[in-house]
This record gives structure tokens, sequence and C-alpha cells, in this order.
């Protein structure tokens, strides 16, 4: 069932380094903040243990990947269980020998399953862009759309590439969710910003809060800010430190302007586009509901007639 009282929700816009330790470190302590402050759903950028490393081609990559549960989702799990919260933590998993994910883990403190992992979302649309070559690292997922009735309230995760389409918001929403979250590391090559970039923003967000429109339901993106060549530093397991460097070149400046948007998508809170900051709003679960019955969209669709829908394209 939808949540009974507004639900405060907290988006951690953060910038990342190097080290994945500092990373994990950094993400523990601003969830900390976030909780302080009165948060009690709260969500992680995409892949923020690491800087954006899609952006070359390297197996030794997958040298940094976590299993889940692991030991990033123990370390968010103290803070899950101290301060009664629901987090989604977005991780780079390693399910299987060569199998390995772009995972969306949502901990629950009122789950009693290891680390308070409730569930996982795996990511489906896996894009292979210049600087963002995530289909030599991700398998798609395969546990399709989901919706998770957590004990902040019904919500669905989607990752990054996934918020260009409209039949996975949907899906989602169809299933239960009155809330999607899309962790999200996206930014503009700097030969292309000045041009390109105000239309680039522009239309992330637009396609996002289309989704909170047509299928009346809050939407929250979160996006990581900073200019990043992908270098990463860890502790290999055999106790060696391994430094990564990413390409050499312009790298990828993330735009930050992570947002929250209402069931009609008008902007809730909004943040800058280079700073790093924690972003608060209050949702309230019947705001969907009336919504929905002024603007009954999903009463009004003709499922009769969609069918194409599942087609590549209609020749």
């Amino acid at each position: 069932m939808s949540a009974s009282k507004p639900v405060s929700v907290a988006l951690i816009q953060m910038s990342c380094e190097a080290s994945i330790e500092a990373n994990l470190a950094k993400a523990v302590a601003r969830v900390r903040e976030a909780a302080e402050s009165g948060a009690t759903l709260i969500c992680l950028p995409e892949l923020f243990r690491a800087q954006y490393f899609c952006q070359r081609e390297d197996h030794a990559l997958f040298d940094i990947t976590a299993s889940i549960p692991g030991p990033s989702t123990a370390a968010l799990s103290e803070v899950v269980r101290e301060h009664k919260l629901v987090v989604i933590a977005s991780l780079f998993e390693r399910r299987a020998p060569g199998l390995y994910h772009n995972t969306a883990a949502i901990l629950d403190h009122a789950s009693n399953k290891p680390d308070n992992v409730m569930a996982v979302y795996r990511k489906m649309h896996i894009p292979d862009d210049p600087l963002y070559y995530e289909k030599f690292y991700f398998t798609p997922g395969d546990l399709g759309f989901l919706a998770q009735r957590t004990s902040a309230g019904p919500i669905g995760t989607l990752v990054c590439w996934d918020q260009w389409y409209p039949e996975g918001a949907r899906v989602t929403a169809l299933k239960g969710a009155e809330t999607l979250f899309f962790p999200t590391a996206i930014g503009w090559h700097p030969s292309e910003k000045a041009e390109f970039g105000e239309r680039q923003y522009d239309a992330w967000q637009t396609i996002q809060r289309a989704h909170a429109i047509a299928n009346g339901v809050f939407v929250c993106a979160v996006n990581r800010v900073g200019h990043e060549h992908g270098d990463v530093e860890f502790t290999h397991a055999d106790g060696k430190e391994v430094m990564l460097k990413g390409p050499e070149g312009a790298g990828l400046e993330f735009w930050g302007g992570s947002f929250i948007a209402d069931p009609f998508g008008r902007i809730l809170a909004k943040a800058s586009h280079d700073e790093e900051d924690i972003l608060y709003a209050e949702l309230d679960a019947r705001e969907v509901e009336v919504t929905r019955q002024h603007w009954p969209f999903l009463r009004d669709r003709r499922i009769d007639a969609y069918g194409g829908i599942t087609s590549r394209f209609l020749d």
C-alpha cells in the first residue's frame, strides 16, 4: 500500500575521486548526513564507488566489482539499520565469474535479509557510445522492471540509460511504484558543451518529467558532478594497491542537475550543475491519487491497441 504519511526523500549528488574506499566512505557519510536531517528514503548516484570507468574498455576493471550482499552493502547497512532507512545503492555487481551487471541494490531496515538488501534491480538498457562503453562491462538485466513495497512506500528503480525509455517507466508504474528513482552518471563531452550542453540537459530533464506526468508518479533523478577521466584506485584481493588510469583526453564533465518532480512533472527541488549537494523533498503519496483522478491517463489507456509496442519496428 502507499505510505500513510509524507516521506522525506534525499538525493546524494556527489563527486567521485579515484579511490574506491574513499568514495564508499563519502557515500556512507552523506547518507548519514541526510538521515540526520530527517530523510528516510535516500538514493545515491550510479556507480558511486568509482569514477565513471566506462570511458574505456579495460579487463583489469572487472576487479572492482562488488558482490551483493558484500562489503559495500554491509557498510551502508550499518547506517540503514541505525537510522531506519531505505537506501538505493548502484553497484558494479559480480553475479558469477564472467557475468556482471549494473545493479541497484535496495536496502530496507525492515528487511531481515543479509545487509538488509530487500531486492536488486539490474539495468535493462545498456548504452554503447563514445566514452560510455557499458556493453563491454554489463550484461543486460534479466529481472525485468520491478516495483518494491518498501517501508517508505512503493518505489521503482531504473538506472541511467533506462531513463530515456517510456516503456520502462510505464511498466514499473503499472507494477505499483509511486516514486521512480533514476541513479545516473551522465555528463557533457567538453568539446560539445558550448553548442549542445543546454539542450542535452533539457532533454534529459524533460523526458523524465514526462514519465512523471504520463504515469502520475514522483520522479527522482540523481546525478554526479565533476570532471572525470575514469581513474580508479583500489586494493586488489591479494592486498596490492592498484591504480588504473583513464584515457587521455578531455574526459567527461558530469552535469549534476539532480532533481525531484511531482506527479504532474513540476520541479520540487533541483541541484546545481557543478556542486555536491543533498537534495531534499517531502513526497505525499496522496498526490499520486489526486493527480491520477484529475488526469486519468492510466484509466484511458487503450490496452487493446498497443500490441505493436513489443515489435522492434512496424514495417
